[in-house]
């Protein structure tokens, strides 16, 4: 056994408070725009069979909600601390150690969604500024690509928040 075998909650590994913000609200988030996903396909597969005729926006639309549902099961992933990772080393270190490791790996995640964010906001802008339309249905493209930088900059304040809890408990 090692000494984070005691552990109960995957969430609270290295003997931190919760988060305070609650992950329920990201969760609450993905469950309605996986409802309003399925309720989209769901349409769209019902009026094909009975009048084989598709509803065109469909794709465009899911396609877009699933983008969104990524980045908020990503951002519940981090606040719950169950972003992946592999700890088969990580539960043979010191706890010190183990807490040095986890600032580390959830830097490595801040170098990946904050520059995510940035060139994400400057392609919205782009595309807002130059008036660049969807290719379905011709509604501005921006409305679809403003959720990144959104998205990334919520999970930057997930591992922020979740490496204060770390260094905290440390």
């Amino acid at each position: 056994m090692t000494e984070h075998a005691d552990i109960q909650s995957p969430g609270l590994q290295l003997g931190e408070a919760p988060p305070r913000i609650p992950v329920t609200v990201e969760g609450a988030l993905a469950a309605a725009a996986m409802a309003i996903l399925a309720l989209i396909t769901m349409a769209n597969v019902a009026l094909r069979y009975l009048t084989d005729v598709s509803i065109a926006f469909t794709e465009e639309y899911s396609v877009a909600i699933m983008v969104v549902m990524t980045f908020l099961g990503s951002a519940a992933a981090v606040g719950a601390d169950r972003h992946i990772r592999v700890t088969y080393f990580t539960e043979k270190l010191p706890l010190p150690a183990a807490r040095r490791l986890e600032v580390l790996v959830l830097l490595c995640g801040l170098a990946v969604f904050a520059p995510l964010a940035w060139l994400g906001a400057s392609y919205t802008w782009d595309e807002y500024r130059f008036e660049v339309l969807s290719p379905g249905l011709g509604v501005p493209q921006w409305l679809y690509t403003g959720w990144m930088p959104l998205m990334s900059l919520v999970i930057c304040a997930r591992l922020l928040g979740r490496m204060a809890c770390v260094i905290r408990a440390g």
